[in-house]
This record gives C-alpha cells, structure tokens and sequence, in this order.
C-alpha cells in the first residue's frame, strides 16, 4: 500500500517533486565542485613543493646565510683584459654556492643517525654566472659585476651592461643558470627525485667523480643541448648523458652533476648546502624536527608545512578562495536548500488538507500519514542528490578539462638551501629577479572527485530529505478529519 500510494502521488505532482530536488540538487552541486576543486588545489600545491622540496622528502636541513662584512660584496664580479683586438670574444665563469652557507658533509651522517630519520642525501646548490663580451680600444684590466635579470634560460638571466673600460668600450651578455651536485649512490632523495629521464641515462653509483651531467629538459632546449654533446663549466667539459623532464611545472634546477664534480667546481670539498631528509613515521616529522634542531646546531630546518606556507601567487589565493568563501559558500546553499525544500514541502502538505483528513477519517493513524510524508520528502531528496552528483561531476569535469593554469611562488623560508627559495649566495638584484623567476612555477588546475566526496553528496540528500519530510510530516500530523470537511466547504 505504501509503494503503491507513494509512486502515485509523486506521479501527480512531478513538478512540485522537481522543484524540491532541483534545490537540493544545486546545494549539493555546489559542495561537490568546492570539495574536488580544493582537492585539486591541494594536489597542485603538492606538485609545486614536490618539483621545489624533493619527492618523498620531509625536511630539509640547511645554514641560514651570513650577512656580508664590512665593504665586501657577495657580487660576482669578473676581470678580462681589454685588447685592440675587437674580434676576440671572451668568456668567464662564476661558479657560487646558492642558497645558504655551506655545511659539512659528515653531518649528512649524522643527520642519517637522528632519531626517527628513515634516510638523509646531502646535495650542492651552485649558481654559474657566464659572460661573453668584447672589448674595444682599450688596454686597462676592466672588472664587470652583474647589474640585473632578463630573459634567459630556464631559471636563469641574462643581462646586458657596459663594463669599465678605460680608453675603449665593450659589450657583453650575462647568463645565469643553477647547478645541483647529485649524491649519485642514492637518488631516491635530493634535486633530482622529482625529475624523469626521458632521454639518455641518469647517473651511475660508480660514477661518482664522472664528468657527465644530466640538463632539465627546458635548459637543454633553450640553450640547444642534447645528450651526446659537452657543457663547459669554468674550462671543465662535461658529457651530456641525459636529459631530465620534471614530473610537474619547470624544474628549478638547470644542470645536474655528481655531487664530487660539483663540490670541485664551486670550491667547496666535503661540502653540502643541502640535507634532504625522510623521516620513519610521517606523523613525527614535528618530532624529528625538533630532535635534529635540538642535537645538530647552528642549523635550519624546514618541512613540507613550512615550505607550504611560504607558497604564494594565484595558487594560494585561490586555495584560500576554494577553503574559506567556498566552504561557507557551500554551507549557506546547503542551509538555504534545506529550508527552500522543507518550506515547499509543508506548503504542499497545506494543500492535500482534504486528502489527509479523508485518510484520517477513514482511521489512518498520524504516524502512518507522516511516513507517507517522509517517504515522499526521501524520495525527493533521493531525486535531488542524484541532480546534483550528475551537475557536479559535470562542474568537475569542466574545470579538469579547461585546466587553467595557476602561478604558484615560493618565498624564502629563511633555511636557504636548493629548492628553499634562497637566492643563489646572496647575489645583486639580476640574481635575485633570477631567483624570483626560478621559484616562480606554473600547475594546470584539475578537480577530482572522490569517493568520499559522493558518499557526503548521497548523505546530504538523504538528510535533506529527512528534514523535507519532517516538516511536512509535523504539518500533517497536526490535521483533522474536520480540516477535510472544512476544505469541501
């Protein structure tokens, strides 16, 4: 009986029942496109400060860099002897740690021997500065300090200036680019772990003072390099033997070398600027912090948390558009579709007055009119989630399939280090528009939609058609079989 009266009357009243589910089917939307767009937004961050941070790394352990003394300047400067001869181009290299003050190597395994550190990889951030110029009608020594960025390769600058040349002029380009050093016996962690080589091969745990080197796939493009042919460094050749694709935006790391090769070209032997650490339990990583803050001193550490929180541009602000406007946003349709729909429902209960009042008088008791109710609102209710899952998937998949694409900068966290946001050694304002260029990164927006996520949409309609129901069940409760008799009148 209760089957039968119920598709009856949902049958008459179609439009009534659509315009229920409709309301809540726009509420419910809406909370599937916030909830998958903020999944999505956590996703990218998490690809930023994968490519930036290291995959599968928990913190970081650096030096904080030394403020300069005195009159000395952390400024590359660079001398070339100006001929007559204005067909001699010539070239110089400066070779720089980047990011912090450098630490020694041993405490990598002393980092490895904390408690609750799963694994520690120290690596080398070096910043090579590279002019090329000429000189004309001159015969004094001229020294050259870079003045600003420009359009370089990826992540670098070049710029051009006009040095101090006595009795002549000369012109000349500066071009900026970074430089890893790679613990080769152990990639899993480090600058290199969130790359794929898609062309050539990686390092070798043998090769650890092999002169190779692996490009980025975006400074071997920009500067015309594939594997097989040799990158100058300060007179040192290097065989190209592979190139790497990040998994995600652009890499901030130009050249890769083996940590050995790249300890004798930056001057710095048994020296890291960076310990990528992974921790045992991801839930101690706090704990861990303070462990290695506590035994190991004078040094920095930084997490995932807080790199997350230096992450700025139109990534943040839509993340923080997606989490507070768009939850609250969420939850005021939810509560106006509610309402909307339980104040439909107990119009429509007003006006089957002479329905129910017959019911009654014909001995159907209140408890059995409000199930009818109830059944009818669930049903509705049932109607309106499946509306609003087919719209939010829609929304979802029309923000997957546009992909807009999102900035996201990373500020410095006061660690340094490779891939911390520290500028490369503190340079001049071209390497710090350098800098600001290679940790500013771009990620394509996508809005999965999970499980989880359906199952609240499911749950929320039921529950919307429960407080529908319960509505108009009151409503109908509280009529008499005079009511009906009252309405033939």
């Amino acid at each position: 009986m209760f089957g039968i009266y119920l598709k009856r009357e949902l049958s008459r009243r179609k439009k009534a029942a659509l315009v229920i589910a409709m309301g809540l089917a726009l509420g419910i939307a809406l909370v599937i496109t916030v909830n998958s767009v903020s999944a999505g937004m956590q996703q990218a961050q998490d690809k930023v400060l994968q490519s930036l941070y290291g995959l599968g790394t928990d913190m970081t352990v650096t030096k904080a860099q030394s403020a300069p003394t005195g009159n000395s300047s952390s400024r590359p400067k660079f001398d070339f002897d100006a001929k007559s001869d204005s067909s001699r181009t010539q070239s110089s290299d400066r070779v720089m740690t980047q990011g912090g003050q450098s630490l020694k190597s041993s405490l990598v395994t002393e980092v490895a021997a904390q408690k609750g550190v799963a694994s520690a990889v120290g690596a080398l951030s070096l910043n090579v500065t590279k002019v090329d110029g000429s000189f004309t009608q001159g015969k004094a020594k001229s020294s050259t300090t870079q003045q600003q960025g420009g359009q370089g390769g990826p992540g670098g600058g070049t710029s051009t200036g006009q040095p101090q040349v006595q009795g002549g002029g000369a012109s000349f380009d500066v071009n900026s680019y970074s430089v890893a050093g790679v613990d080769v016996a152990d990639q899993d962690l480090g600058p290199l772990a969130t790359s794929k080589i898609t062309k050539g091969r990686t390092f070798t745990a043998s090769g650890t003072n092999a002169k190779v080197a692996v490009l980025s796939k975006s400074y071997a493009k920009e500067n015309k390099k594939t594997v097989g042919k040799t990158l100058t460094i300060s007179g040192t050749k290097y065989t190209i033997i592979g190139i790497a694709t990040p998994d995600s935006s652009d890499s901030t790391t130009d050249v890769y070398l083996p940590l050995k090769q790249a300890q004798t070209l930056g001057d710095a032997k048994n020296k890291v600027t960076t310990i990528y650490v992974q921790a045992t339990d991801s839930k101690q990583i706090d704990a861990v912090k303070s462990t290695i803050q506590k035994n190991i001193s004078g040094t920095t550490v930084t997490t995932s948390a807080d790199l997350a929180d230096t992450v700025s541009g139109s990534l943040s602000t839509a993340a923080n558009l997606a989490t507070n406007v768009g939850k609250w946003l969420s939850i005021a349709v939810l509560v106006a579709a509610f309402l909307v729909a339980a104040l439909l429902t107990s119009s429509a209960v007003s006006r089957r007055v002479r329905e129910f009042g017959t019911l009654k008088a014909l001995g159907w008791p209140s408890r059995k009119v409000t199930r009818q109710v109830v059944g009818e609102s669930i049903v509705n209710g049932l109607l309106g989630g499946a509306l609003g899952i087919a719209l939010g998937l829609g929304a979802a998949y029309a923000v997957t399939a546009i992909s807009p694409k999102l900035t996201a900068e990373l500020g410095s966290t006061g660690g340094g280090g490779g891939g911390m946001g520290g500028g490369p050694g503190g340079g001049g304002p071209g390497q710090q528009a350098a800098s600001a260029a290679k940790n500013t990164m771009e990620v394509a927006l996508s809005a999965p939609v999970s499980v989880t996520t359906i199952a609240l949409a499911a749950g929320l309609a039921i529950a919307g058609g429960l407080i529908a129901g319960a509505m108009g069940g009151w409503r109908a409760s509280r009529m008499r079989p005079a009511d009906a008799l009252r309405s033939v009148s």
